[in-house]
């Protein structure tokens, strides 16, 4: 690939990336996922582990980081709506 196809990849991982933090801070610190939906988030979850799969057997380092760190987040999201409930 060339440097600016990373480059894109990398970016737009990040931001996609990086939208689930409010998300998983704001569960953390209040200790609610009220208005989380559980079906939502399992189905997400799934989806960024064949994502991750995907990159593995592409060996695309932009996918690969990107679905990782998102995966713990969707994890930690989906544990915290099981773990706390929707309300």
């Amino acid at each position: 690939m060339s440097d600016l196809t990373d480059l894109v990849g990398y970016a737009a991982a990040s931001l996609t990336t990086i939208a689930f933090v409010p998300q998983a801070w704001k569960i953390w610190t209040t200790r609610s996922a009220a208005g989380v939906s559980l079906r939502m988030y399992g189905i997400f979850t799934l989806g960024v582990a064949l994502w991750l799969a995907y990159g593995l057997l592409l060996g695309a380092w932009p996918i690969i980081v990107a679905n990782t760190v998102t995966l713990v987040l969707a994890l930690f999201i989906l544990a915290m709506r099981i773990r706390l409930g929707g309300g």
